[in-house]
């Protein structure tokens, strides 16, 4: 297969990291363009664990020089910033998956939980990333959204049921997440102070990637009761999912039949644990029925199938490559 040239625009942060790491090794994307905001410094200064593994300078990022050299970019950048860089690039003809929040909803739910939207064009044209459901659509995008975090782990978690939920019943996701999930910014939440032997909610009921879930999901946000944690851990996500079903089912067997053609969700016999997938693009997958209760847990690593290693396989089937080539499966265990 023909080689394609990559850009990495966001290179200083934690995903920007795991997308240099995966791409390294992967056999047909050749990363040729890393950047930040700032350039003048080089690979191993910004990342040091890659010193000796794969050395270059970083740019200060420019669109033209992206376009003249790459058919691809990975955006890791922060919502609003990514906009400004999706409208040129698609201009000239590079595509992009942005890791950002910037086209991954529709344009009032956008405005009202993030910012003003400039990209009002590309908006209505972008492919939501979640291969589950829009494989083929990803396969002739030229603009993918890659999920958030918590949207990934809960909707993956959800979707074998919808069939049999009852309709106009509360969706409960109780979810919890590693320190890493907040970006690299120092805060004093994310302090080491704050986070050590600690464990608390965030934002209940007012995060804003419940209306991602529900927007996904297509169903009333008001359906949807997300409560995120913060727990000290560096990675992992585990959301626990409480549905109302009926009919008469096997909950199990609707699972394994529902996931049997993906090779990277795994049906576990007992509750999933963060460890088995920190470093993974595995999402494990748990579940047990009590009467009409549905109990569902789902974990991912929250830097990996939440964030890098999912936009590594959109851009996978973007190119024509196998939707799977060169994603992470050893856990990080012990």
């Amino acid at each position: 297969m023909n080689v394609t040239n990559v850009a990495i625009v966001g290179a200083s942060g934690y995903t920007g990291l795991e997308l240099i790491k995966i791409l390294i090794t992967h056999p047909y994307f050749n990363i040729k363009y890393i950047a930040n905001s700032e350039g003048q410094t080089t690979l191993s200064k910004l990342h040091p664990s890659l010193l000796g593994v794969f050395e270059c300078d970083i740019q200060k990022a420019d669109v033209h020089e992206i376009a003249l050299t790459c058919k691809l970019a990975f955006l890791a950048l922060p919502h609003k910033a990514a906009m400004e860089y999706v409208k040129p690039l698609m201009a000239r003809g590079v595509k992009v998956v942005d890791l950002s929040a910037d086209y991954r909803l529709t344009l009032s739910v956008y405005e009202k939980y993030y910012s003003h939207h400039t990209d009002k064009k590309n908006l209505k044209n972008a492919v939501y990333g979640l291969p589950e459901i829009n494989k083929e659509k990803i396969k002739k995008a030229s603009l993918v959204a890659n999920p958030g975090c918590y949207p990934t782990c809960s909707v993956l978690g959800i979707l074998p049921f919808m069939k049999h939920m009852q309709k106009n019943m509360p969706i409960i996701i109780d979810a919890k997440s590693g320190v890493s999930g907040a970006g690299k910014k120092l805060s004093e939440v994310t302090h080491f102070v704050n986070v050590n032997e600690n464990f608390f909610a965030y934002a209940p009921f007012a995060h804003r990637h419940a209306p991602e879930i529900a927007q996904v999901l297509g169903f009333d946000l008001k359906q949807i009761y997300f409560v995120p944690h913060l727990v000290p851990v560096s990675r992992g996500m585990i959301s626990s999912i409480y549905l109302h079903v009926k009919g008469d089912f096997d909950a199990m067997e609707v699972l394994r039949e529902f996931y049997k053609q993906e090779k990277f969700i795994r049906i576990r016999r007992n509750p999933v644990d963060m460890k088995s997938v920190a470093g993974t693009h595995f999402c494990d997958i748990y579940v047990k029925r009590d009467g009409d209760i549905l109990f569902i847990s789902s974990a991912i690593d929250n830097l990996l199938r939440g964030a890098s290693s999912a936009a590594v396989a959109n851009a996978n089937l973007m190119m024509g490559y196998e939707q799977n080539l060169s994603l992470p499966t050893i856990a990080y265990v012990p």
